[in-house]
């Protein structure tokens, strides 16, 4: 009888920490940064609100089932594509039309009151991020009419530098790209950007940017920024990733470092084997390039036909908590959350296959002991708090 109670104990106490860490869950406003399932959309003729499971990381139901309240859309182009001012605006009309076809479901947003709102009525509230500035052209009237459209934040620079401001991948490369008074960071333009940004209620997103721009970057603002999709120098020495100084220069400014699930970004050991992995592959990777397949997508294609290859390369899910902690340990709670990069990336961690997992990682904030008022923090109200000091 003594055992059988206990195992009825054991059951009840189980029971009880699934249910409160669905519960925190679900109460929670839970915000991702980043995800690039517009792209998916544009590039491979997907529609977002069908079932994509098995295709993509995203489609809507599957937000809406992984308990995903806020989504800033990713409006991307990487630095080849001609015309990416017209590409931008391509992207954020078929958000639109996505948005026209389930008014029951999602909405856009234009600022927090709005987003408060559509929280109430149990609507996804979207948002949208650009990702690379060259895609408003130089142009301060493109930048603007592109807030109109929905923009609240804009990295700075994705891979590709601009003439005003320089990338990580540029700033490490001693033969990369410089701006164009000869030098890496932020030119006199580029600081008219982010006064400009700062203006509108754009927020600075500084994920890609280079060391000086980043630094530039906390000279020139007079409004918190963010990374909207980047993790811990400190645990993976990746370009990508944010340093300690960078990380305390961030929380001194107010702003808020967004956890970037790429299993490369997270796990130093990810990025060697990923690099021996496409060799490996590269000759089918060439023939799909030479049919006028994009490079990343043809890449792609090798992860989802090597299946056990593949899940092989993906991080462990702890590295995931592990760059979330270090940043709490480091500054403290306020300054934390969650940019997935799901859609953008071919390889999440283990566990964290799709959007209907975002509940792990609050059960295991739970188990390590997070409060609610920090889970709360750390799933989406540090950024939150950030958006609206950007208003």
């Amino acid at each position: 009888m003594k055992t059988k109670l206990c195992f009825i104990s054991l059951f009840a106490t189980l029971q009880l920490g699934a249910q409160t860490y669905q519960n925190i869950h679900h109460k929670a406003i839970l915000v991702d940064t980043h995800n690039d399932s517009l792209m998916q959309t544009m590039e491979k003729d997907f529609v977002f609100d069908t079932d994509l499971k098995g295709k993509t990381h995203s489609d809507l139901n599957r937000m809406k089932e992984g308990g995903v309240d806020v989504q800033f859309f990713s409006v991307f182009s990487d630095g080849e594509k001609e015309n990416p001012y017209e590409f931008a605006n391509r992207q954020i009309d078929s958000l639109d039309a996505a948005i026209n076809r389930n008014p029951d479901k999602i909405v856009k947003v234009a600022n927090s009151k709005e987003l408060q709102k559509a929280l109430q009525k149990n609507k996804i509230a979207a948002l949208i991020g650009l990702e690379g500035g060259h895609q408003f052209e130089g142009d301060l009237g493109k930048m603007e009419a592109l807030y109109t459209r929905g923009v609240r934040y804009i990295t700075l620079t994705w891979n590709n530098s601009t003439p005003w401001a320089t990338s990580a991948a540029d700033e490490t490369n001693p033969d990369g790209t410089k701006n164009s008074e000869g030098k890496i960071g932020l030119t006199d333009f580029g600081k008219q950007v982010v006064q400009k940004m700062n203006s509108l209620g754009i927020m600075v997103d500084i994920s890609h940017v280079g060391e000086q721009t980043f630094y530039d970057v906390i000279a020139t603002t007079t409004k918190p920024v963010i990374a909207s999709h980047s993790s811990v120098y400190a645990i993976c020495p990746h370009r990508r990733n944010l340093k300690d100084d960078q990380i305390k220069a961030i929380a001194k400014n107010g702003g808020v470092i967004q956890i970037n699930f790429n299993s490369g970004f997270i796990d130093p050991t990810v990025e060697p084997r990923e690099m021996a992995f496409i060799e490996k592959h590269k000759t089918e990777i060439d023939t799909l390039v030479k049919t006028g397949m994009l490079i990343y997508h043809a890449e792609e294609a090798m992860y989802r036909k090597y299946t056990d290859e593949s899940y092989e390369l993906r991080a462990p899910f702890d590295f995931v908590i592990q760059h979330i902690e270090y940043v709490i340990n480091l500054v403290g709670v306020d300054y934390v959350g969650i940019g997935s990069d799901f859609d953008g990336i071919y390889q999440p961690p283990k566990q964290l296959d799709d959007v209907t997992t975002y509940p792990l990682i609050t059960k295991a904030l739970v188990k390590k002991g997070y409060s609610e008022k920090d889970i709360d923090k750390i799933l989406g109200g540090n950024i939150l708090r950030v958006l609206k000091a950007n208003e």
